[in-house]
């Protein structure tokens, strides 16, 4: 028997349905129709990378992330004071008014200058575009995820479920994600006890042992984005078309809403580019097995 690498558990392969045809879904993020999907055993992060696995990548290689060469990241507005707001670049993201583009904001410094992760380490890195990510896997060993993979993964052997553990989002009452709770995007009740990440562990894990497949961060991809491809694609490991703009990015985050994003789900599907990066986009490894 093949030893898991530190930190990943092997997920057996075989089929699954991929996708859904439900009402909750987003039918121009493509996430229907429901397809039957055969995929290779793979190795997969437990967590989500850490600030701290992060740190140790940076320490050891001295990669500048794209958000620090750019100079500026994007920040959620509630997590600004005034002063912070006044020190944003005045790039404005063009659909969401609640992101802010502050300067020297990155991974190191999730708010900007005078902020840190020294008391995060354990929490999920943010501020890493597609291209950030990539480079951390290829030193590590690994590589990113398929979306197949990913989405096998999160469904922990449930299959047509809406999340990892089930249909029900709290289920007797009990949070099971990170996720925008009380009135987007100005009041959020904390009732799942944080407001913005919460640590790579936190909240039961899936069938497959993995934490936090939804919620908390958005993770990136290996595939290029589309919204019809896969309906005329291969049906065994498929990587995505060959070529895009946009990367994928799965399971939504602490600012998620049912009122606008309700994508903390199995199927859900979103996109962005591979040298975008705010503070809600994180990442977890693959391996071959």
């Amino acid at each position: 028997m093949t030893k898991n690498p530190s930190g990943m558990t092997c997920v057996e392969g075989g089929f699954f349905n991929m996708g859904s045809n439900g009402d909750e879904v987003w039918r121009s993020d493509g996430e229907g129709p429901v397809r039957q999907v055969k995929l290779n055993s793979f190795f997969i992060d437990v967590l989500a990378v850490t600030n701290r696995q992060f740190k140790a990548f940076v320490q050891d290689t001295g990669h500048v992330t794209e958000a620090e060469r750019f100079g500026w990241s994007f920040v959620f507005v509630g997590f600004l004071r005034d002063k912070r707001r006044a020190s944003a670049s005045g790039i404005s993201h063009p659909q969401s008014t609640w992101w802010h583009a502050v300067r020297n904001s990155c991974w190191k410094r999730p708010t900007g200058s005078g902020s840190s992760i020294r008391k995060i380490l354990d929490h999920p890195v943010v501020h890493v575009s597609w291209n950030d990510a990539r480079a951390y896997a290829l030193w590590s060993g690994k590589r990113l995820l398929t979306e197949a993979e990913w989405e096998f993964a999160a469904r922990g052997g449930l299959d047509g479920k809406l999340y990892p553990w089930g249909d029900e989002l709290t289920p007797e009452g009990r949070h099971q994600c990170n996720i925008w709770q009380g009135r987007f995007p100005d009041a959020n009740t904390k009732a799942d006890g944080f407001f913005g990440t919460a640590p790579a562990d936190a909240f039961p894990p899936n069938h497959f042992g993995l934490y936090n497949m939804v919620g908390n961060v958005w993770e990136w991809c290996s595939d290029w984005w589309a919204t019809k491809f896969h309906a005329d694609s291969v049906d065994r490991n498929p990587s995505g078309p060959p070529a895009g703009h946009e990367k994928v990015i799965r399971g939504g985050s602490y600012l998620c809403h049912h009122s606008y994003c309700n994508r903390y789900r199995n199927s859900a599907r979103t996109k962005n580019t591979p040298d975008s990066s705010t503070g809600n986009i994180g990442f977890r490894c693959g391996m071959d097995a």
